[in-house]
């Protein structure tokens, strides 16, 4: 066999494939004998029938068709190998030639891993910034603590937000009830947003066994962005009553004797938490200091079907919010020109940096060892709420180890990144990061051996 490689740009090529006949020899032979298998032929028996019968009843043709689909994939793969050339997707084929006893040629064009040259990464800098914990930070935990240990108390009143009431609400179009757009005895706190567009400024006002009726549009179900009309009817008011913020409602709430004790508790918390998203900060930020260095080829393909599967994925978490995208920009205080400009950054930096560790861990020969797949899979399986041992089947299945076997390989790449680099914080102070336990706390140095795997470190997103 005969293969020729061209490069049609940095991340797609074309193959040129030559197979003699003779080397088709193994394949007409396994056609012959399955085709063989398949017809009833009087005379002789099942997969008894010789090739020259074969020829006559279904035709030569069908028997080259057989052979040359079974040599096509092998001979692909070889070509492949022979051309140090690593596939992303599945390749365009051609048959170019085929004739009988005069061998068969073909072309496969196909996206492949760009080559580039990996810059240097020791001592990468880069900055972050501050890990700062706010008394208003503090004071928000606590104030929500104490909402939890609330008690709610009927008022004769106007509701005003803040305030918890009671509903029947009833969504109709042109006199029909929507289907599940009725409920009765719900209790909503007035403000709180995220049900129905316009519902809380209905609300505000509103007194016991009074109704109102307002247009808003629907954001699920058949009739998303249809208006609709709403009559809501409040049938209670209750104002929330929070305990005292005392010594005595830190010992109700929590194991802590003083108010001082429980503040110096949730203080210390949402320290560990902000070290945390300061450290996937410190990260992303390592990641894409690396990635400054180089220019990495990007595959048009690669890049589209993941930009397609995000905004697929978007378009799902939206929905199941019931939340309409318009919505959501909105919200971001983005236009739809500016979601897809970040959006494809976003999904072009993934793209690269998985390119970039997945060269590093290649120079550095990073392998993955029994141990660390299966705390990965467990690790995936809990993440996802699947149970670890279907999930475990699933992915030997559907041969998604080597998907897995990458992941990890990822992940050192990263750990190493990071461990390696300088990274500071806006006031200059260096932040910990290798002895960054997974509850936000600072451990001690420890012994190559009893460090953690560096799989724990989180790689990209996936492309």
């Amino acid at each position: 066999m005969k293969s020729a490689v061209e490069t049609l740009s940095p991340t797609r090529a074309k193959l040129t494939v030559e197979v003699p006949f003779e080397e088709l020899k193994p394949s007409l032979d396994a056609a012959y004998q399955k085709i063989a298998k398949q017809i009833n032929v009087p005379g002789f028996r099942r997969g008894k029938v010789p090739p020259q019968v074969i020829d006559r009843q279904v035709g030569r043709g069908v028997v080259l068709d057989e052979a040359v689909n079974d040599v096509l994939p092998k001979a692909y793969v070889e070509a492949l190998q022979e051309n140090n050339l690593t596939p992303l997707a599945q390749p365009d084929i051609e048959v170019t030639k085929f004739e009988d006893n005069d061998g068969l040629e073909f072309t496969a064009e196909v996206d492949v891993k760009p080559e580039f040259e990996v810059p240097a990464y020791d001592g990468i800098e880069a900055s972050v910034e501050d890990l700062a914990v706010s008394d208003e930070d503090v004071a928000e935990q606590v104030d929500a603590l104490r909402e939890r240990f609330g008690t709610l108390i009927d008022v004769e009143r106007a509701a005003q937000d803040g305030d918890f009431v009671v509903i029947d609400l009833v969504a109709t179009n042109d006199g029909e009830v929507v289907e599940g757009a009725e409920i009765s005895g719900f209790s909503y706190k007035v403000g709180n947003g995220g049900m129905i567009d316009g519902l809380d400024e209905a609300l505000a006002g509103m007194s016991v066994d009074e109704e109102k009726t307002f247009t808003t549009q629907l954001v699920s179900g058949d009739m998303v962005g249809q208006d609709v009309e709403v009559a809501v009817k409040v049938t209670q008011v209750q104002e929330q009553e929070l305990p005292e913020l005392d010594d005595e409602f830190a010992q109700e709430a929590s194991e802590f004797d003083t108010l001082d004790e429980l503040r110096d508790d949730v203080r210390e918390r949402l320290t560990r938490g902000k070290r945390l998203e300061q450290a996937a900060a410190a990260r992303d930020a390592v990641l894409e200091a690396l990635l400054e260095k180089v220019e990495i080829p990007l595959p048009d393909t690669m890049v589209t079907e993941e930009l397609n599967a995000r905004r697929a994925n978007l378009e799902q978490q939206l929905q199941f919010a019931g939340m309409t995208l318009e919505k959501y920009l909105e919200d971001e205080k983005q236009t739809q020109e500016e979601f897809e400009a970040d959006l494809e950054r976003r999904v072009r930096d993934a793209v690269a940096a998985q390119f970039l560790l997945d060269a590093i861990a290649d120079k550095e020969e990073m392998g993955v060892d029994q141990g660390e797949l299966t705390q990965h899979m467990i690790r995936r399986a809990q993440q996802s709420g699947q149970d670890p041992q279907e999930f475990v089947n699933h992915m030997f299945e559907h041969n998604h180890v080597p998907e897995l076997v990458q992941e990890i390989r990822r992940g050192k790449a990263l750990q190493l990144l990071v461990e390696g680099a300088t990274v500071k914080d806006a006031a200059g102070n260096v932040v910990e990061l290798k002895n960054l336990q997974a509850d936000g706390t600072i451990g001690e140095p420890a012994d190559e051996a009893d460090e953690p795997a560096a799989e724990e470190t989180e790689a990209p997103a996936e492309a």
